[in-house]
């Protein structure tokens, strides 16, 4: 089976005839059309894109069998993913998410803090959320070099450098 990537979702009708209010994860809104078809996270359905216009909070599409508001309105919720041989080959220094997630972290000194459970970007930067054996709480590390020198997708981890518990 093909690997796949989330590269957006469906965040309800837009109309009345059938087209979706699309929510992009990709760095410029409009590529996602570009890697369709789009597929649901359990490769069930298979959808081509045209983008119509910008919307608030996403971009209006239509979805190939997307006919009705009805259609459309069933959709909300649902995550698209795109094959990963579509997707461009980053720089060294960038990752798709989908790389780092469930990758084990470890601190300077090599210790295990945890296994990355997910990415926030809350404008001023993306925030790795690490949970980890015996951890009371989760650690969320900025993703900058200053807390993160290290990412190793070969080997298959995560070298960081978190700020000292203040307790």
């Amino acid at each position: 089976m093909t690997e796949r990537v989330c590269v957006g979702a469906i965040a309800g009708a837009f109309g009345v005839r059938g087209e979706v209010r699309l929510k992009s994860f990709t760095s410029q809104p409009d590529d996602i059309a570009a890697y369709s078809p789009l597929y649901t996270e359990d490769g069930s359905r298979s959808f081509t894109v045209r983008l119509t216009r910008p919307v608030t909070g996403g971009l209006g599409a239509r979805l190939s069998g997307v006919e009705t508001r009805e259609e459309a309105e069933a959709l909300k919720g649902v995550t698209l993913w795109a094959d990963r041989d579509k997707l461009p080959v980053l720089p060294d220094d960038e990752f798709y998410h989908a790389d780092l997630i469930g990758l084990p972290v470890y601190d300077t000194g090599g210790q295990l803090l945890g296994k990355v459970r997910a990415i926030y970007d809350h404008g001023a930067g993306d925030i790795l959320e690490v949970f980890g054996p015996g951890r009371r709480q989760t650690l969320l590390l900025p993703f900058t070099r200053a807390f993160v020198p290290t990412v190793d997708l070969t080997a298959g981890r995560i070298i960081a450098d978190p700020p000292e518990d203040e307790e």
